[in-house]
């Protein structure tokens, strides 16, 4: 095991929120839940369950199981994204949509990344369903609680280190790259590990971002600078309502957009939004203002994936 500092916390770009907020909220009159008349759109969530698609080695594939939760076909291996197959978290009330993929209509798990220890991306009780052997890539500091959790095959990152992964058509790389955001998972642990998001490369280049969670900031153009030429990246939406608090670790839905542009990426796929109630906008305000973002840059419709739960998108070797 590695010895890392005692706190990430040089690593933040912004200030984390304080009581001072909260009090300021509370003074507003502003709750971090949307209002009860908003509640009404929940039955006209896009939730659209299918099979996990069949796909070559060559083939990328994507499907939205839900909030961070994805399943990536890349390099004909199937990866798990902050696999969170609960129908209740904590601290957050239960899921409003169900999961994508019944977990018992997974393929078989090459690899599970997870980008920080928040409790809505890093489940204890849906990581006890894998096996232990399954390879866990994960933040910095993260590698205690994984392993105390039974799973052998763990690699911790820093940010701009990476892992390899061997596949049916050569290595994938997967490459730990930063993010706008934070960590804790209890009163005392606030930053004590990393965060951050994923680059994965197939071996014919294919290239994939996975952020995580994240605010907008300068990081999304030094993350293209060093890997140019991604194909899809997987941005939250969602959880951004009141902006005056949550602007440092959550993206707008145009922000998103921006985001992407600055990557350089082909195809956007949203996620972090639909599932749990985490803030105060609208349920269905996210993918609104998405699509109407995404118009506004001119960028070919089919390029933005904006998934229901459950279903899939591919972007077939060759294309």
């Amino acid at each position: 095991m590695r010895d890392w500092p005692a706190s990430f916390a040089d690593r933040l770009t912004s200030p984390l929120p304080g009581v001072t907020d909260f009090v300021r909220l509370a003074l507003r009159g502003q709750r971090l839940r949307p209002p009860a008349k908003a509640l009404a759109q929940i039955p006209d969530l896009p939730v659209a369950p299918g099979p996990v698609p069949e796909v070559g080695p060559a083939d990328l594939a994507l499907t939205w199981a839900g909030h961070a939760s994805c399943v990536l076909r890349i390099g004909g291996l199937t990866v798990l994204t902050d696999p969170v197959w609960s129908q209740r978290i904590v601290g957050t009330p239960e899921r409003i949509t169900p999961v994508g993929v019944p977990w018992e209509d997974l393929p078989h798990i090459d690899a599970v990344v997870i980008s920080h220890n928040h409790y809505d991306h890093l489940d204890s009780d849906t990581l006890r369903r894998l096996p232990r052997d399954t390879p866990l890539l994960v933040p910095a500091g993260l590698g205690a609680w994984s392993r105390r959790r039974g799973f052998t095959d763990v690699t911790e990152l820093d940010w701009w280190e990476a892992v390899e992964l061997p596949g049916p058509a050569g290595r994938v790389r997967c490459d730990f790259v930063p993010s706008h955001h934070w960590s804790r998972r209890g009163l005392t642990d606030t930053c004590r590990t990393l965060w951050g998001g994923w680059i994965l490369t197939a071996p014919d280049g294919r290239r994939v971002h996975f952020a995580g969670d994240t605010g907008y900031g300068h990081w999304f153009g030094e993350i293209g600078t060093r890997y140019p030429g991604i194909d899809l990246t997987i941005l939250p939406i969602g959880a951004y309502e009141p902006r005056w608090m949550l602007a440092p670790v959550h993206t707008s839905p145009e922000e998103a957009v921006r985001a992407c542009e600055d990557l350089g990426a082909r195809i956007m796929a949203p996620m972090h939004w639909a599932t749990f109630l985490l803030s105060a906008e609208a349920p269905l305000e996210p993918l609104h203002r998405v699509r109407d973002a995404w118009a506004t840059t001119g960028r070919p419709r089919e390029d933005l994936w904006d998934l229901a739960i459950g279903a899939s998108a591919v972007l077939p070797a060759g294309a």
